[in-house]
């Protein structure tokens, strides 16, 4: 089993409390004496004016039952002494690019997930350590001595599981979740504490008496999806450590148009989500149009009011430029990803892009693709159109016309 298993391994290396620790080092280097990952304390808005959120807190801050984006002032009754520090996204991100470049300098199999957090691949630089554990163990030692803050680091054969891992005992630890380490050492756990299971998730979970992530995992997976829809399928494959995923690395070379908003109020309902996604997709196809380009690949990233990011990505069976189109793959996506907490932030990206002029070179497999699709749309049965049609071609160039002659504002789809 263990040679079998072992062909891919994954490390996720998450720095600790990354705001508050990131504070609390550049305050020790600044000769300050207390540091704040030993008391109580958090990242947030105003003391004095009690406002704000929690971005990020101490452990002893978490002992008094404070949560990551509850309001300061919800904080400062559970724990009057807390002391709040405000936010330095300025030297926040020069920490995240130290910790960054000495990854890179590891090697370049390395997937960002956050300003704080990322995946890497640790099977092609295997044979330069002992175990990965001792390799674990280095790139903690480094960064803890060298950069002045402490990681966690997760270590399995799937990514999600070594997410998991990760999120275990803290800080600056090292833990493995292996595929046949999950009966013991996941399935315990609350459903709540499994990747991408949110509050209303667990909710839902907890009336069909699902407590457990092991009471998830053996849950019939019609029962799952009748209540969650393909979110619970998700939730059901994480829970019994089902990830085929890769570390995704992208060259800084790499092509790319994309565009993200972050919404005055949280979204808290899809139609809503589905607008502002259109909204992105025009300016999207907007820019892809502008420079001669389609795209074979585009991704959705969520990010919600906990500052949590996730993003999916998939594959196009053929190019596509128009907003429809780039609409009609986002949102399978997005209601895959989407766990139904509050979204902070949406974005949309078109990725490998191939000049609009090149001719498409169809093979039997997409007649057939393109057959289905067109039956399925006959009888009802498909929610979205993934291909750019003559007839979204010919409305995109219109509108863009109107736009060009009259201003952005002159013309608006209905949704």
């Amino acid at each position: 089993m263990f040679g079998e298993t072992m062909d891919n391994i994954f490390f996720h290396i998450d720095v600790n409390s990354a705001f508050l620790s990131w504070t609390a080092s550049e305050k020790l280097n600044k000769g300050e004496t207390l540091d704040l990952r030993t008391v109580p304390a958090i990242i947030g808005g105003d003391r004095d004016k009690r406002h704000g959120i929690v971005l990020a807190k101490s452990i002893p801050a978490k002992r008094y039952g404070i949560e990551t984006a509850e309001p300061v002032a919800s904080a400062l009754r559970k724990c009057p002494g807390l002391i709040v520090a405000a936010p330095d996204f300025r030297m926040y991100s020069a920490k995240s690019h130290a910790m960054f470049e000495y990854l890179y300098s590891l090697t370049s199999d390395i997937e960002p997930a956050s300003i704080d957090e990322c995946y890497l691949y640790y099977t092609p630089i295997a044979h330069r350590y002992e175990s990965p554990l001792a390799a674990a163990t280095m790139i903690r030692d480094h960064i803890r001595e060298t950069l002045g803050f402490t990681v966690n680091i997760g270590i399995s054969d799937r990514k999600v599981l070594a997410k998991m891992a990760s999120d275990f005992q803290k800080p600056d630890k090292t833990h493995t979740l292996y595929s046949w380490e999950i009966k013991e050492k996941m399935w315990p756990l609350p459903v709540r504490d499994l990747f991408l299971c949110g509050k209303s998730a667990a909710a839902a979970l907890s009336k069909l008496e699902i407590k457990t992530i092991g009471d998830l995992a053996t849950t019939d997976l019609s029962v799952l999806t009748s209540h969650l829809k393909s979110h619970g399928k998700t939730l059901w494959e994480f829970a019994n450590g089902i990830d085929d995923s890769m570390v995704v690395t992208e060259p800084p070379e790499a092509k790319g148009i994309g565009n993200s908003t972050t919404v005055e109020r949280d979204i808290t309902d899809r139609a809503e989500a589905s607008r502002v996604l259109f909204s992105l997709c025009e300016s999207v196809s907007d820019r892809l149009h502008k420079h001669g380009f389609k795209s074979m690949l585009v991704t959705v990233e969520i990010k919600y009011s906990n500052f949590r990011s996730c993003s999916k990505q998939a594959g196009l069976p053929a190019p596509i430029e128009t907003a429809d189109a780039l609409h009609g793959a986002i949102m399978p996506l997005f209601d895959e990803l989407w766990n139904s907490d509050p979204i902070r932030l949406l974005g949309v990206r078109a990725t490998k892009l191939v000049d609009s002029s090149e001719p498409l070179q169809m093979s039997i497999f997409d007649f057939e693709a393109e057959k289905k699709a067109t039956d399925d749309a006959l009888s009802g049965l498909s929610e979205s159109n993934i291909t750019d049609s003559e007839r979204s071609l010919k409305l995109e160039n219109a509108l863009r016309e109107i736009r060009g002659r009259f201003g952005k504002d002159s013309v608006k789809r209905g949704l």
